[in-house]
């Protein structure tokens, strides 16, 4: 193996190299067919691991154990401060080894040390600020007109057996994104993380079992979506599906589900525009929108790849989102000072080149002409277009990598530079860089996105609900609202004559 992997901690680097099960019902097993499948590091391509590749078979066990643990086990009985005690538990585990959960990470999906290191304090936030909702889910006493005299109310339930698809950009955060609402709701889990990183959602499962979570709570079933997603979306004894991932699997899902018409909630694609004008602060600007597109290497539903700049400061923003491009320091994540990562798979790597060439064909400029590094690792440098168009392949489609379309815009008709915005399938997000007040809160009000920023690139607040319009998904993330999907409402009416 590299010599890359000769800066990994002991914890880590054990983990990595041991032997990797599913999680069902409390107890780490084989899949049942017996079958193992490679985990690739993007940063040199070599195999780093095996891991049990679950299938039917496995879902339907998990799903068992998920359903004795919400009917019958210890969970079902626990009071919701005893909830949010062993989720402020995990919170703080997950800070503890935090080190080792970057580093994993950082192998795992690609992305640079220090970027996974901050997403670990965001991770526990998530967890504590859900936490907090679990003594808090409470019904309403309800005024009704029928004749005689009533007591009716409304109480609010736990959905029952929840399965949850993650997606392979951010394995650790998604996993808690969806994991903590279901804790704090008194839900049971069936997780099933992407194939291409399943390592952190196998070693959270082993800090799930230490944080005193009761068995069958959480189970982790690893595998391919073709065959452990598709069969956890379409299990019968599955209450609630949650996906997070592309546009063209999540209708996938919703199919898969119509069978017992479960729950879905659907965080999907996005093409999120950037508008910057001219009375902008331009460096923070510039800056913000370059972060926009090339953090986490583009690979980032809510990533800002169509910019949308004043012609009068057109030339000097995107001179600086070039440059900034251009110098960031691409390598393997654990590399020291690696600040832009791989794609995180060879497949990717061909799809996000293949849409730059394309882009290229059609007429689009490129701006960017330093090459990424080769050293068998799925590198895509950052790459910026001008000269784009509407028509445009890049423009139109989510490219999920490091690319923006750049484009000039003259008008100050809000409600021109509103229908730019929603020229799109997507409605997920949209960032807004100006100074004046009036701007940004009538162009807020007209974009079509269910998260917009001004002067900033997506607030990774837990309070802040997260989810899209249009073909971007269903339901909310974060927040209050994510409580919904986890939760059904039941009115109780008593005559008391």
């Amino acid at each position: 193996m590299s010599t890359i992997y000769e800066s990994l901690g002991t914890q880590s680097a054990s983990f990595i190299r041991g032997t990797h099960r599913l999680l069902i019902g409390g107890h780490w097993v084989d899949a049942q067919s017996g079958k193992t499948f490679d985990v690739f590091d993007p940063g040199t391509g070599e195999v780093v691991a095996r891991v049990a590749e679950g299938d039917a078979v496995d879902v339907d066990l998990a799903v068992r154990a998920a359903r004795r643990a919400f009917e019958t086990g210890d969970w079902a009985k626990m009071k919701p401060a005893d909830r949010t005690r062993v989720m402020f538990r995990l919170a703080d585990l997950i800070e503890q080894h935090g080190d080792e959960l970057a580093e994993i990470e950082a192998v795992d999906n690609g992305k640079p040390l220090a970027v996974a290191k901050r997403g670990i304090a965001g991770t526990a936030e998530m967890l504590r600020y859900m936490a907090g909702w679990a003594t808090k889910l409470n019904g309403e006493s309800v005024n009704v007109s029928v004749p005689g005299e009533w007591h009716a109310y409304t109480t609010r339930e736990p959905v029952g057996v929840v399965g949850q698809i993650i997606p392979w950009n951010f394995p650790l955060s998604m996993a808690i994104w969806k994991i903590a609402p279901a804790l704090a709701t008194g839900c049971t889990v069936v997780l099933k993380p992407a194939e291409q990183t399943p390592l952190n959602a196998l070693r959270l499962g082993q800090i799930i079992q230490e944080a005193g979570i009761p068995d069958g709570v959480v189970n982790v079933v690893t595998g391919f979506g073709a065959m452990a997603g598709a069969a956890l979306a379409a299990h019968p004894d599955v209450d609630k599906i949650a996906f997070t991932g592309s546009t063209e699997t999540g209708k996938r899902i919703v199919q898969a589900a119509l069978g017992n018409l479960k729950k879905v909630s659907l965080e999907l694609g996005g093409k999120s525009p950037v508008f910057v004008f001219p009375d902008a602060d331009l460096d923070l600007a510039t800056t913000g929108a370059a972060n926009a597109i090339f953090f986490n290497s583009g690979q980032v539903c809510s990533a800002g790849s169509r910019l949308f700049v004043h012609r009068k400061v057109f030339d000097r923003v995107i001179e600086g989102v070039v440059e900034h491009g251009d110098t960031l320091k691409v390598g393997h994540g654990l590399a020291p000072g690696s600040q832009i990562g791989p794609l995180i798979s060879s497949q990717q790597m061909q799809r996000v080149s293949a849409y730059i060439r394309q882009g290229e064909e059609e007429g689009a400029r490129r701006m960017n002409r330093q090459s990424a590094p080769d050293n068998g690792g799925y590198f895509v440098r950052p790459t910026v277009f001008i000269d784009t168009s509407t028509s445009m392949s890049i423009y139109r489609e989510e490219i999920f990598g490091p690319v923006v379309c750049a484009m000039p815009f003259d008008d100050e008709d809000l409600e021109a530079i509103a229908a730019e915005a929603n020229n799109s399938e997507f409605g997920l997000f949209a960032g807004i860089w100006t100074q004046n007040l009036g701007v940004a809160h009538k162009l807020a009000r007209r974009i079509k996105a269910g998260s917009v920023s001004v002067n900033a690139h997506m607030v990774n607040e837990p309070a802040l609900p997260f989810g899209g319009y249009k073909q971007s998904g269903w339901g909310r993330e974060r927040g209050r609202e994510v409580l919904d999907l986890y939760t059904s409402v039941k009115s109780i009416a008593i005559n008391l004559d």
